[in-house]
């Protein structure tokens, strides 16, 4: 469940933690106050996008904190564990996100940073929120299927029908692909044949360019290395005494007839012994390079031309002359496939039968789990209607199959809701049969039965209770409370009656400043609680009867 909201710079709020208690909470505060403030930090915390708009005025970023009680979580933990973000013992897990003033947001999860989609994923696992706007959503096939998806399957099945297609899908093109290419194939391979032929013909050996390249270099300066050892060896080594192994001889000479030589002295003497033995070595190494040096003019010409002609075949097939060895492997790869196409194929197709089989199965499983789970979704959204003061209505699920030539993703079916408001009445789609009141009271009630079933902590309801008043109000509170009584609510209402209903009463409120305009929450007593039920009752002048109407609405509870 959610622990606390820490919000701070964030629009008009300079900084709010929240404390949030297990059951029904319920949100209230006049129109502006900054209600929707609160759920759209905790949206933030949840990965949802953001720009610069949210940072207060003339401050440098937003920061925004969300702890969560995870311990008890199987899905939320394991999750956490295979991306190393494991929360402390007590299972505390905190989310965290800073927005800067440019618009650039940052996301953690204790204390780790992570992407936007890990906000979301984890997110999703921790809160739902359902708003106002719920019913506009309704109107989509897609969202039927999610809801009824969400309420009979379980996410591993879908997930197996998902990734079994997709394996489908992907070798059925793989296949057809292959089907359109051996129409192509004889010129095809007429044309790989004569092209490995002629690079073949070339015997080109591993590393040849760089190695012919490298002694090319090697030749091509033959003159001046060559002139450049004579040098060094006549400076280095020479007959007459000016040298620079005779100079160091008679260095050594000079050193070594210094009586009483200081033991610094003797240091030098042995460095200067071992740079003799060095240079000696050198000069000999050096002597037989310039004697064994081959500067072969034919051999320089040789290797122009095989380079010449490498090259020129490189360019032939836009490829560097260093890849051509590894161009030869492509094309008998290519070659190799053209010619056993029809092996190819076969194999493609023998896959496509296996895969296509398993796709039933599974959607074949899915269905009948559709067909069930339809029939108890629309059987328990019809009595909250009752509840919600429609009798009449009549919610079905629908399941129309899908062109056998055209599964999807998602199975063999699509699901549509449809509903009759009026006895006698042929069920149609929801935007033609209800009015705007009644799709406020079909969306609160296919909310609330969703919520029943959801395996989330907590739940955020950002005033369903639009278009609804009097008792079906106080039914809409009853519904949450009860529902408060086994999972985290959290309650955005303008309805006395629902708020009314609350186990714990949050009040949103704003303090206008000379030059700013702040808000901020608390948390009501009971009698704060009843004044607030008063005052949303009958305004902020409001009566004794107001008062005792608050009373006892609580009374009830």
């Amino acid at each position: 469940m959610l622990y606390q909201l820490s919000i701070k710079n964030y629009a008009t709020v300079d900084r709010i933690d929240i404390d949030f208690k297990p059951g029904m909470s319920c949100i209230t505060g006049e129109t502006g106050a900054g209600k929707s403030i609160i759920l759209g930090a905790l949206g933030l915390a949840l990965g949802d996008r953001a720009d610069k708009t949210v940072v207060r005025k003339r401050m440098e970023k937003t920061e925004i904190c969300a702890e969560f009680n995870t311990s008890e979580l199987d899905m939320a933990q394991k999750w956490l564990e295979e991306k190393d973000l494991e929360p402390d013992e007590s299972g505390i897990c905190i989310l965290r996100r800073l927005v800067n003033s440019e618009g650039r947001s940052k996301g953690y999860i204790n204390g780790t940073a992570v992407t936007m989609t890990n906000l979301k994923d984890l997110g999703e696992m921790l809160l739902d929120i359902h708003n106002q706007h719920e019913h506009q959503s309704l109107m989509k096939k897609s969202t039927h299927q999610r809801l009824l998806d969400e309420f009979c399957l379980e996410k591993v099945l879908r997930g197996k029908l998902s990734s079994t297609w997709k394996q489908w899908h992907k070798n059925f093109r793989e296949m057809e692909e292959l089907r359109h290419q051996s129409d192509e194939n004889s010129a095809q391979t007429q044309l790989l044949s004569y092209q490995l032929s002629e690079l073949e013909d070339l015997d080109i050996r591993e590393n040849e360019v760089e190695a012919l390249e490298a002694e090319f270099k090697k030749l091509n300066s033959a003159d001046e290395i060559i002139s450049a050892v004579s040098k060094a060896l006549s400076i280095s080594h020479s007959d007459g005494d000016t040298s620079v192994l005779s100079l160091l001889h008679s260095t050594l000479n000079t050193l070594r007839d210094i009586a009483n030589k200081p033991e610094q002295i003797k240091t030098i003497i042995q460095l200067m012994e071992s740079a003799q033995i060095q240079m000696e070595e050198s000069i000999s190494d050096l002597r037989s390079f310039y004697e064994e040096f081959d500067a072969n003019p034919d051999r320089l010409e040789q290797i122009n031309v095989r380079l010449s002609q490498l090259q020129d075949v490189a360019r032939k097939h836009k490829v560097k002359a260093n890849d051509l060895l590894l161009f030869i492997k492509e094309l008998r790869s290519q070659l190799h496939r053209f010619e056993n196409c029809d092996e190819e194929l076969a194999k493609l197709a023998s896959n496509n039968e296996l895969l296509k089989e398993q796709y039933k199965i599974i959607a074949k499983e899915v269905s009948k789990k559709r067909r069930e789970g339809g029939k108890e979704l629309s059987e328990r959204i019809n009595k909250q209607l009752s509840d919600l003061g429609m009798p009449h209505a009549k919610l079905e699920i629908f399941l129309n199959k899908s062109n056998d030539n055209k599964p999807s993703e998602s199975g063999q079916e699509t699901v549509e809701f449809l509903v009759s408001t009026n006895p006698g009445q042929n069920p149609g789609s929801l935007n033609k049969i209800a009015s705007g009141g009644e799709l406020s009271r079909i969306s609160l009630a296919v909310q609330v039965i969703a919520a029943q079933t959801s395996q989330i902590p907590s739940l955020v309801f950002d005033e369903v209770d639009v278009g609804v008043g009097g008792g079906i109000a106080g039914l809409v509170g009853d519904l949450l409370r009860a529902l408060g009584e086994k999972t985290q609510i959290l309650c955005v209402t303008h309805q006395a009656q629902v708020a009314s209903k609350g186990h714990n009463h949050l009040l949103v409120s704003k303090i206008n400043n000379k030059n700013s305009t702040l808000t901020q929450i608390e948390e009501l007593s009971k009698g704060a609680a009843v004044k607030e039920i008063a005052r949303m009752l009958g305004g902020d002048n409001f009566s004794e009867e107001s008062f005792a109407h608050a009373k006892q609405m609580f009374a009830s509870n």
